[in-house]
């Protein structure tokens, strides 16, 4: 039963050792410092596909290394901080940068927000002109027929309806 057990979990051990992502080569910074802070202050503003949420210069994903070396080797070429970000745009979507760019695909990123808020000050505006319906009076006549109503013995009172106060 033991040995069936261990043969089971030997395929999910196995995958589960082979899934893992090898570890990021370590960063080897450009020798020119100005290149280098170039490269840095862009590290900050481009998003790690894996993370998502964290910029390349604090994530330690493997692809997050790859960009940083990218980044690195563009600047060490020769390319502008721009013609890195557009590469970048190119290879990865609009998505890998934090601001990215305003253009007809970005609008609802961009100016969603805004138009959201507009939406429910509009809504709320309209609600608010919105005057509430009062009731017409009643006439002498319905006032009359209502009491009369209300006073008559022939009204059949529901024995399934109790109140709180029947003592029941």
């Amino acid at each position: 039963m033991r040995r069936l057990a261990i043969l089971m979990a030997a395929p999910v051990l196995a995958l589960m050792l082979t899934a893992a992502e090898p570890p990021a080569a370590p960063d080897r910074p450009l020798p020119d410092a100005t290149q280098e802070a170039r490269a840095q202050a862009l590290f900050k503003d481009v998003r790690c596909v894996v993370c998502q949420h964290e910029a390349i210069a604090d994530s330690p994903a493997g692809v997050a290394g790859d960009m940083r070396r990218l980044i690195r080797e563009e600047i060490a070429a020769g390319a502008s901080d721009q013609a890195v970000r557009d590469d970048l745009v190119r290879r990865f979507g609009d998505y890998v940068l934090f601001t990215p760019p305003v253009r007809a695909g970005t609008w609802l990123l961009w100016f969603g927000p805004f138009a959201l808020v507009l939406l429910a000050i509009t809504v709320l505006m309209l609600r608010a002109r919105r005057r509430p319906v009062e009731a017409a009076l009643l006439t002498p006549e319905e006032e009359n027929r209502l009491d009369e109503v209300l006073r008559n013995e022939k009204l059949r009172r529901d024995l399934d309806a109790t109140s709180p106060h029947d003592g029941r």
